[in-house]
C-alpha cells in the first residue's frame, strides 16, 4: 500500500467504517430487490453528500476540498469493497472531470457547486455500441442557426436513470473512426427530445440508454472546444480508468478476504481446508497478484495527481486490477463451491459486479493494445 497521509488514511478509516456500518452488500441486496429505478438508495446518497466526498476532487473555490484522486481512491476502494450503489463515481468523478478539463469559467460556475451538494448529478454519455470505442461516435451535431440539433442514441450510460444533466459526445465532423471531430455538449435530462430508457444488467447498477431525436442546445453547451474535443474526452476517460482500477481492487479484495475466511473456517476430512496444500498455495499466489493490482491501481491515482503519464498507468492498472479481478472473482465462486452458485450468498453478487467493472472504460485487451502502443511498439 502506499504511504497515505495522515488525512487520507482518516478518510479511508471513515470510509471503511461507513460502508461496513451503514452501506454494507446487505444494503446493496436490498436495493437490488427493491428494483428501485434509479438504483440506489436517496439516502446512502445523502450520507456521502454530507461527508463531503462528492467534492473529493473539485477545487474549494466552488465548494469542494480538492484532495485528489488517491483520496478518492481509497474512498472507491472501500465502496467496491461492500458493492454501495450511488451516482459517486459517475457524477462527482467523471461527470466533474469534464467540467473541469473542458468547462469554461461559467460553466464551472454553473454546474461543479451542484455536484458538490448532490443537487446535480452529471454523467458522461459516450459509447454506442456493445465494446469501448470512443473513435466510433455516430451521434451528429448539426449546426441549428445559432447552436446545434444532437440526434443519435447512446448506450449503458451510468446512471443514466438518476442523471440531471448529460455530458454527450457527439460528432460534429470528421468520419466514423476519427479522433478529429468530436465535441462535448452539456444536456439536460429533461431536454425536449431525449428520451431514457432503463437497461437492466447484472450488476443491477441504473444504466440507460438513450435516445436523442434532434436535440436542440445553444452554442454555451459545447464543452471544451468545437471538433476538438477528443483530448479533453481521453483525458476524462484516464481518470475514470484509474478510479475505476481503485474500486475493483476493493471489489476484488473483498472477495479475497471473503474466500481466505472460508478457507479457515471450512471443515472437511476432519480439517480445516486452508490447511490443504494446494489451497494454501493458490491463496498465496491470489495474495501475491492482489499485491501487484494495488501498486498499479495507486500508481495510476498518484499519476493523475502528479500529471505524469496519466495514459499509460491509467492503462496499466486498468488491465492488471481487472486480470487480479477475473481471476478472484472466479477462484470465490469455486473455492465456496455449491454455496457459491446460490443467490442467497453474496459471492454471484461480486462475480456480476466483476464482470461489469472489467469492461467499463475498456476491457483487459483494449488497454494492453493501449499501453503497447503509446509505449512505442
Amino acid at each position: 500500500m502506499a504511504a497515505l497521509t495522515e488525512e487520507q488514511s482518516m478518510i479511508r478509516d471513515q470510509a471503511k467504517s461507513w460502508t461496513t456500518e451503514q452501506a454494507p452488500v446487505g444494503k446493496f441486496r436490498e436495493m437490488r430487490d427493491s428494483e428501485i429505478s434509479t438504483a440506489f438508495f436517496p439516502d446512502t446518497w445523502s450520507a456521502m453528500v454530507e461527508m463531503g466526498w462528492t467534492g473529493i476532487i473539485i477545487p474549494e473555490q466552488y465548494g469542494g476540498s480538492d484532495l485528489g484522486f488517491l483520496t478518492f481512491g481509497v474512498i472507491l476502494e472501500e465502496i467496491g469493497r461492500q458493492l454501495t450503489a450511488s451516482p459517486l463515481f459517475a457524477s462527482s468523478l467523471v461527470g466533474a472531470s469534464a467540467v473541469l478539463l473542458g468547462g469554461n469559467d461559467a460553466q464551472k460556475q454553473a454546474v461543479l457547486p451542484g455536484i458538490v451538494d448532490g443537487s446535480k448529478i452529471l454523467t458522461l454519455a459516450l459509447e454506442e455500441g456493445p465494446r469501448h470505442a470512443p473513435e466510433n461516435t455516430a451521434l451528429v451535431a448539426e449546426k441549428n442557426g445559432d447552436g446545434y440539433k444532437l440526434t443519435g442514441t447512446k448506450t449503458f450510460v451510468q446512471e443514466g436513470m438518476s442523471a440531471t444533466t448529460f455530458v454527450v459526445v457527439a460528432r460534429t465532423s470528421g468520419a466514423l473512426g476519427d479522433v478529429n471531430g468530436l465535441t462535448l455538449f452539456l444536456v439536460d435530462a429533461d431536454a425536449s427530445g431525449l428520451t431514457r430508457n432503463q437497461v437492466k444488467t447484472v450488476d443491477s447498477r441504473g444504466y440507460a440508454n438513450l435516445d436523442l431525436d434532434g436535440v436542440e442546445v445553444s452554442v454555451d453547451a459545447i464543452l471544451g472546444t468545437l471538433d476538438d474535443g477528443f483530448p479533453v474526452l481521453e483525458a476524462v476517460l484516464d481518470r475514470a480508468r484509474a478510479a475505476s482500477g481503485a474500486e475493483m481492487l476493493g471489489t476484488a479484495a473483498q472477495a479475497f478476504d471473503m474466500t481466505l475466511e472460508y478457507l479457515k473456517t471450512r471443515e472437511q476430512f476432519g480439517q480445516v481446508i486452508g490447511s490443504f496444500q494446494a489451497l494454501g498455495h493458490r491463496a498465496a499466489g491470489l495474495f501475491g497478484q492482489m499485491e501487484l493490482a494495488r501498486s498499479c491501481a495507486e500508481a495510476a491515482l498518484q499519476a493523475i495527481d502528479d500529471n505524469d503519464n496519466t495514459q499509460q498507468m491509467a492503462s496499466l492498472s486498468k488491465c492488471r486490477v481487472g486480470e487480479f479481478l477475473f481471476e478472484m472473482s472466479n477462484q470465490l465462486i469455486q473455492i465456496h463451491g455449491g454455496i457459491g452458485m446460490t443467490d442467497e450468498f453474496n459471492a454471484g453478487l461480486y462475480l456480476k459486479r466483476a464482470r461489469t467493472l472489467e469492461t467499463a472504460f475498456g476491457n483487459r485487451s483494449y488497454h494492453r493494445d493501449r499501453y503497447a502502443t503509446l509505449s512505442g511498439f
